[in-house]
Formats: structure tokens, sequence, C-alpha cells
């Protein structure tokens, strides 16, 4: 039985993504690209691990952020990993173009995906329960109108009987 986040718009398109990047990670390494150096044949290899670890980091945050009940401070902490993610595929694409890759019809289709979960992504966020929190006492994903030194409601309130 599938889990409810496997089943979001958003994870499926980031499978999809995974499986783009899958597939240029191959067809670079089955590419003939000329080095110049042995440093740029390195850098290469670096951008496709990078390429390959925030492939797999979007499904998985999705994954860790896809319970409804789940605190808003976590999904957050999810959503910013799963953007900062995305955004370096982008950045990864386009170091495999500087190093001399010449199939950019798989890195177009790359950048094509992302901005459509850029979409998704952004209607996700939305609807998070941002009333469902603890304060962030780090002060970086607290629903507006709360601040990392607030008060908690929760936390036991020290009365004192000259206070009363």
């Amino acid at each position: 039985m599938k889990q409810e986040w496997e089943k979001l718009p958003i994870f499926l398109k980031a499978m999809e993504i995974k499986k783009i990047v899958d597939h240029i990670i191959k067809a670079v390494e089955n590419s003939e690209i000329e080095y110049e150096q042995k440093m740029e044949e390195e850098l290469i290899k670096s951008n496709l691990d990078y390429l390959r670890q925030n492939s797999l980091i979007i499904p998985a945050k999705i994954a860790g952020a896809g319970n409804e009940d789940m605190l808003y401070d976590i999904k957050m902490e999810n959503a910013t990993i799963i953007r900062k993610a995305a955004r370096e595929l982008i950045t990864d694409a386009r170091g495999l173009q500087m190093h001399g890759y010449k199939d950019i019809e798989y890195l177009d289709l790359l950048r094509k995906e992302i901005e459509e979960f850029r979409i998704l992504f952004a209607e996700w966020v939305a609807s998070f329960n941002c009333w469902n929190y603890i304060i962030d006492r780090w002060g970086l994903f607290n629903p507006p109108g709360i601040n990392y030194d607030d008060i908690d409601p929760n936390d036991d309130i020290d009365y004192n009987d000259k206070n009363i």
C-alpha cells in the first residue's frame, strides 16, 4: 500500500526529475568529453555526484514532510532543503554544459521539469498548516506573528503567589 506522500503530484514530479538525472549521468559518463586537464575530469565527476545527491534529496525530503500532522517548522525545514537541492540541480546542469557536455536537450528537459516542480512546490508549501507549530527558537520557521522569543503557550508558566 502506498503512503499518502507517494501519491502527491510533487513527489511524482520529483521521481520524474530523478529519472532524468539518472539518464543525464549515464549519458555524460558515456560521452566523449575532451578534458584539457585532469582537474576538469574531476570537476565533472563531482558535478555528477552532486546531481545524483540532489536528485535523491528531493523525494526523500518530500517523504519526510509528507505527514499531514507534522509540525510546521519541520515541514518548512524540509521544504528549504528541497528548494536548495532543486536549485542546485540547475547549477549542476550548467556546470556540465560549461565543461563541454554537448547534449543539452537533456539539460533543457531537466530545467523544464524543475520549473514545473517549482510550481507544484509553491502550491505544496502553501498547503502547510502553519498553526500546527511549536515555537522555532532559531526564528526561521515560525507562523506569521510568532517570534522566536515569544512565550510558548504550551510551556508551564511558573505562577508565583505574589503575581496573583
